[in-house]
């Protein structure tokens, strides 16, 4: 039951995370109300996403060498 909760709360949190682009106050007065706030936006949300990504290839990765440690001491000897 634990699991599911988990994973429906991650896929609400980043269906709903897209309507949030925010900025901080200083940022919003540096950038001003023109084209700049786009460009910072998109900068914070690629910073923010390569450790996301980095992580997941790290677990993907984890993941696929426990699945084969396990294939191999299932197979049988002979």
């Amino acid at each position: 039951m634990s699991r599911i909760k988990s994973r429906l709360f991650l896929v609400f949190s980043l269906v709903l995370s897209g309507k949030t682009f925010a900025q901080c106050v200083m940022c919003s007065e540096v950038a001003g109300k023109e084209d700049k706030a786009v460009g910072i936006n998109e900068g914070i949300l690629y910073l923010m996403a390569a450790p996301y990504l980095v992580m997941a290839a790290a677990l993907v990765g984890y993941l696929l060498y426990r699945r084969h440690k396990k294939r191999k001491t299932m197979e049988p000897l002979g």
